[in-house]
């Protein structure tokens, strides 16, 4: 991607002694999970990304440099869901200074084996009684309100957490009720899930919330295995060095997420285009319209980020498989991975 203008926000710098993250831009490889992650900065609504693939390919430090990418948000200061505008922080919380601040994108990490009262947040009903006023403890959710949240090993995640999430997603407001006492607030954000598909599958309805689903596997050439190594060897040596050494690749790209999303709305898409997002989908059994949608959102954040006018058919066929690769349903009768029956549609249905 080439940025189309040069961003001069500069971001929140790691508190004093702390190491900065290893630099998005720096990843050696690994284009489809650059470019599926770099989307839902675009548009945030294309719902989230998987990342399926072995391990140490490079997935965690993919979120951990991406959260330090991504542009500041503008929110109340003592708001605990970011709220951009006072009116709009839950009444619980309380707030007591107006004041609209920057403050870095959030992205939260949800443990395996967190509590759902962590996830959710926790009501204190002896205090409400007492008091009379609404006791909550914000969780998780509240702290990932217009961030991400990100699950590694998403897999193992507990089904009543994964039910929870469902729960959420669905309805973009996190609702706690206890003996009668009930708390609501914002919640959306993007979904980021990691995992190695060796210790298990995914659950299908969660499956189906990711909007974009990339594979990773490690690099299979020597110049690139070796590229890897020096990269990582010159962060640990001096993180950084090696971080400012990335500046301008972090500035670049970062201003192209901005200029997409002040373009994103006027992106058009023709109807033939529409015709093929919807002949695709039915020549690949899709279920539903969700594959549809996505797959439209991503061409024109790809679209948006490329300075492009119009959705073509060349942006349907990039990313067309990590929109639609994990929504297909299991062929006994074909033994090709997901991402060859995509592709294998997209050049019969778009040639």
């Amino acid at each position: 991607m080439t940025a189309l203008h040069r961003n001069q926000t500069t971001r929140p710098q790691p508190a004093s002694g702390a190491k900065p993250p290893f630099p998005f831009t720096a990843i050696v490889g690994q284009d489809d999970m650059r470019l599926a992650m770099t989307l839902t900065a675009i548009d945030p609504l294309i719902g989230g990304v998987l990342v399926f693939g072995d391990r140490g390919t490079g997935k965690s430090t993919a979120v951990r440099g991406l959260a330090a990418l991504l542009p500041p948000i503008r929110a109340v200061r003592a708001c605990p869901v970011n709220s951009a505008d006072p009116a709009h922080c839950p009444d619980w919380a309380g707030i007591t200074d107006p004041a609209v601040v920057e403050k870095p994108t959030p992205v939260v990490d949800l443990p395996l084996g967190v509590s759902e009262d962590r996830v959710t947040g926790a009501l204190d009903v002896e205090r409400a009684i007492a008091q009379g006023v609404k006791a909550f403890e914000p969780g998780l959710l509240a702290r990932a309100n217009r961030g991400y949240l990100y699950i590694d090993e998403v897999n193992l995640l507990e089904d009543h957490i994964v039910d929870l999430l469902l729960d959420v997603a669905q309805s973009g407001e996190n609702v706690v009720e206890r003996d009668g006492l009930s708390i609501r607030h914002a919640a959306r954000f993007v979904l980021v899930g990691s995992g190695n598909p060796e210790e298990g599958d995914l659950r299908p309805q969660l499956l189906d919330r990711f909007g974009l689903s990339v594979e990773v596997r490690s690099p299979r050439d020597i110049a690139t295995r070796v590229e890897v190594v020096l990269r990582r060897e010159a962060y640990e040596s001096d993180p950084f060095a090696f971080a400012a050494s990335y500046g301008p690749a972090e500035a670049d790209l970062r201003a192209t997420i901005l200029a997409a999303r002040a373009a994103l709305p006027k992106v058009q898409t023709p109807r033939p285009v529409l015709e093929d997002c919807a002949a695709l989908c039915i020549a690949l059994g899709s279920d539903g319209v969700r594959g549809e949608l996505t797959l439209l959102r991503a061409a024109r954040a790809l679209a948006a980020s490329e300075a492009a006018a119009q959705v073509t058919r060349d942006h349907l066929r990039r990313i067309a498989a990590m929109s639609l690769g994990h929504r297909l349903r299991r062929d006994p009768l074909d033994e090709a991975g997901a991402s060859d029956r995509v592709a294998r549609a997209v050049s019969e249905t778009l040639a």
